[in-house]
This record gives C-alpha cells, sequence and structure tokens, in this order.
C-alpha cells in the first residue's frame, strides 16, 4: 500500500479554482473505524455550495477540508475492535472526505456494496440513494412499512406523487423508490433526460421547459434548485411538499437533508442485486476533473450521477 494519496481539497472558499489536488500521508483507522481504498466517489451539487461557504455554518467545516461524501471501495486495513468487516471486503458508505484515494471511515457507516455492478458504479447511491430514501419513505411516507405496502405518513401506496427536478443524480432513484413503492410518479425532466427518467418508471413526463406542473398531487418531491418564486409555486400543487433544494415557504412544505444510514443502504443494495434498481451513470471522470466538473454544475450544465475515479488517479 502506498504510503501517500492524492486528495481534493479546498484551502479557502471561493470559486472552482480554489480546489487544490494535494498529495497527503495515507491515514490510519482509529478505534472502531477502518481504512477504504477508493475505487470512486460521485459529484454532488451539495459539493459547489461546500466549496463556495455557503454550507459552512450549517455543516461546520474546518479548512483545509477534503471533498465528497460518497465512498465506494475495498478495505484496506482494520482499526482496533472492528470485527464486522475485513480487509477486502467492498463496502460503500456516506462519509465527509471522500475525494481522496483513502478514506479513514467509522464501521457503523458502512455498508455491504452491491455486487451485480462495478464497485465504481456503486459510488453514485450513497448520498443520492440515501435522499431519496429518506424523501420517499421517510418524509413523504410513502410504503414506509415496506415496499410495495401502504405507509404510516402522508401519503400510502397509490399515491400520486410529482417528483420536480427527475433528472438528477437524487431524481432518478427517487422515480425508481416511489414507482417499488406503489405510488403514480409524474416526473419533471428536460428533453435530454427525459428517456432516462421514463425507461426507468415514470408513469408521466412533464417537460418542465414548456409545460406548467400539474396539480393535485399527493405529494410533491423538490429534488431542483429553483428560485424562490418558483420554489413557492410548487405549494399548491401537492397536500405535502418535501423539499432538499430551494426551501418552499409553505405550511405544507417541509426541507430536509439527507443522512448516513448503513441499514438504508444495506436496503438499496439489495434492491439492485435484486434488479428491482438501476443505477445510472450519466459520466465519469479522473479527480483533477473535479475543477471542470465544478464550473459546468454552475452553469446548470451538469446531469444525473457523475462519477469520479480514485483507482490509479
Amino acid at each position: 500500500m502506498s504510503r501517500t494519496m492524492r486528495a481534493a481539497r479546498v484551502h479557502a472558499y471561493g470559486g472552482p479554482d480554489v480546489i487544490r489536488y494535494d498529495e497527503l500521508p495515507v491515514p490510519s483507522p482509529g478505534p472502531g473505524e477502518v481504512l477504504v481504498r477508493q475505487a470512486a466517489t460521485s459529484f454532488n451539487p451539495s459539493d459547489a455550495g461546500l466549496r463556495s461557504g455557503y454550507l459552512h455554518e450549517a455543516l461546520g467545516i474546518t479548512l483545509p477540508h477534503t471533498l465528497g461524501w460518497d465512498v465506494a471501495g475495498t478495505v484496506a486495513a482494520l482499526g482496533p475492535g472492528v470485527t464486522a468487516l475485513e480487509v477486502g471486503d467492498p463496502v460503500i458508505g456516506l462519509v465527509a472526505g471522500a475525494a481522496a484515494e483513502y478514506v479513514v471511515a467509522p464501521v457503523d457507516l458502512l455498508a455491504p456494496a452491491p455486487r451485480s455492478i462495478p464497485l465504481a458504479h456503486a459510488a453514485a447511491i450513497p448520498v443520492a440513494g440515501l435522499t431519496a430514501w429518506q424523501a420517499v419513505h421517510e418524509q413523504a411516507g410513502i410504503g414506509q412499512a415496506g415496499i410495495g405496502q401502504a405507509g404510516t405518513g402522508q401519503a400510502g401506496s397509490g399515491a400520486r406523487v410529482l417528483v420536480n427536478g427527475a433528472g438528477g443524480g437524487v431524481g432518478l432513484f427517487a422515480v425508481q423508490l416511489a414507482k417499488l413503492a406503489g405510488a403514480t410518479v409524474i416526473a419533471t425532466a428536460s428533453p435530454r433526460s427525459a428517456e432516462a427518467v421514463r425507461r426507468l418508471g415514470a408513469d408521466e413526463v412533464v417537460d418542465y421547459t414548456t409545460t406548467p406542473l400539474p396539480g393535485g398531487m399527493d405529494v410533491v418531491l423538490n429534488l431542483a434548485a429553483v428560485p424562490p418564486e418558483q420554489a413557492a409555486a410548487l405549494a399548491p400543487l401537492g397536500r405535502t411538499v418535501i423539499t432538499i433544494a430551494t426551501p418552499v415557504d409553505a405550511p405544507n412544505a417541509r426541507h430536509f437533508i439527507g443522512r448516513a444510514d448503513a441499514g438504508q443502504l444495506t436496503e438499496l443494495a439489495g434492491l439492485i442485486d435484486k434488479g428491482e434498481l438501476v443505477v445510472e451513470i450519466a459520466e465519469t471522470h479522473p479527480l483533477t476533473g473535479l475543477t471542470e466538473l465544478h464550473r459546468r454544475a454552475e452553469a446548470g450544465r451538469t446531469r444525473g450521477k457523475i462519477l469520479i475515479t480514485l483507482e490509479n488517479s
């Protein structure tokens, strides 16, 4: 194992050019931790907010900070007291500092990676998959008692669900999970994303660039960063509005941020291995491609899940 690694870090907040590709010592896992050799991580829109400083207070970031949240790799070393995993096990997890060749992760945040897809592709799962799972099952209550069963929240199986921003990384998972739970899914997408959204199970695809969004929904999942005035217009469309992006100021709306959950990651991996959930990859880039990805994201020129490969980076 190498004694050094590359990591994408920010030493000061600012534009995409503040990203640096540092050579650092490979860290050692402490008690209850493991060292993961990364196959890949993925780009998330929140990475741009972190880099620019918008999320400083919310996340309590200390600079310099390594970017990335999606872990997908193999266990390279065990910290004291770790017995649940072995060296060589393929794992996934939502852990800060994932845009590096090696990541130290608490063992209780990791789950076995799905075996039916390439390990690098599994980097698309943690942030996007967990956020979609929690939006659909916990926040909206769709299939909360189990896939395909009525939930105990606002909407059970058979609910009409509008997924706004279905062509993004979270949206592609949310469409599938809502459909698996028995919902009727109406998805908004641009023409470039419409085919993928329809293929993944949306009952209806609305081109938001030309068509007004439909109302009469049980649940509206807002996964798109939109201007505040557009966000406000989402409230009358459904009984409940769940948003992970622009807050919606209305009594029937609530904002939430996805959290790490190894149990839910295990559920997601199981659905993938059973062929019930598909991982869609839009692009793949090396670690040093992050700077340009941040520029493109700020210009609105990215879509879907974008992988950052770390093996031999």
